[in-house]
């Protein structure tokens, strides 16, 4: 296996991987997107809200802030002793605000020094003149597979690495360089032919196989070889996403391998 990154930032990655075989990257894809664990609001202690907005709805903006996650400092609520919450599984975070304002994700805080909004402006409510919210929320470690606000990854997807050939019998009439959406190819005047110029953006659409009236251009797909993209709500690095991925498939796969012996 061959891993090449092409893009990294805080909240994306975007690699090659050369050498894998198609349910092998696709395992990776899903566990990054349900079964990497992450913090979220799971339970919400309302005290006061004078606020238009209904304390379900409040509830439900706050299950859905992305909070920074530490997966090393915390256990899975489901994995937990615990009957209702225990510093190793839970994080306590306060809100207590009075209008008028618009009180935000920022405005929540956390009684662990690890664990905090991941975005300090996103709105929850808006308070007028005397109007009062105070409330506690309480946030578990746990998986997409049991709810979507649990998903570390906004975008977790896949592609084939295309492959472009073009056949002697082209023409350089650049009906393909005019057709392509991606501008994955150009003329060169120099040489006097087309020339592919961004591979990595082509969409494998075939515009360009089907504008060209000597069917000298092929677009296909490379076998083993993919373009993979990340990106995440911040609450773990896409490196961090990734590398768990990793060893939450080789975990399974050696689950596997132990069944299969001991059965045998």
């Amino acid at each position: 296996m061959e891993i090449d990154v092409r893009e990294k930032n805080d909240n994306e990655l975007t690699f090659i991987v050369d050498g894998v075989d198609i349910s092998f990257i696709n395992a990776i894809r899903r566990i990054c997107t349900v079964e990497v664990p992450t913090l979220a609001i799971e339970t919400v202690a309302i005290v006061k809200n004078d606020a238009a907005l209904f304390d379900e709805v409040l509830a439900h903006r706050l299950g859905l802030v992305p909070l920074e996650t530490d997966i090393e400092a915390f256990e899975l609520a489901s994995e937990c002793d615990c009957e209702n919450g225990c510093p190793s599984c839970s994080v306590s975070l306060i809100l207590k605000e009075e209008g008028p304002k618009v009180v935000y994700s920022g405005d929540l805080s956390s009684t662990h020094e690890a664990v905090k909004p991941v975005y300090d402006t996103i709105p929850l409510l808006k308070l007028r003149e005397g109007e009062e919210v105070e409330l506690e929320a309480i946030a578990k470690l746990g998986i997409g597979l049991e709810h979507a606000k649990w998903q570390p990854t906004t975008t977790c997807a896949y592609k084939y690495y295309p492959l472009i050939t073009i056949d002697d019998t082209c023409e350089a009439c650049q009906k393909c360089v005019e057709q392509c959406p991606r501008n994955v190819l150009d003329y060169d005047e120099a040489e006097g032919k087309i020339i592919i110029t961004d591979i990595e953006n082509c969409s494998m659409c075939k515009t360009c196989v089907r504008g060209c009236e000597q069917e000298s251009i092929h677009v296909e797909s490379q076998e083993g070889k993919f373009i993979f993209k990340i990106e995440t709500d911040g609450s773990l690095s896409p490196e961090e996403v990734l590398v768990n991925a990793c060893d939450i498939l080789k975990d399974k796969s050696e689950k596997i391998v132990a069944f299969s012996k001991g059965g045998s």
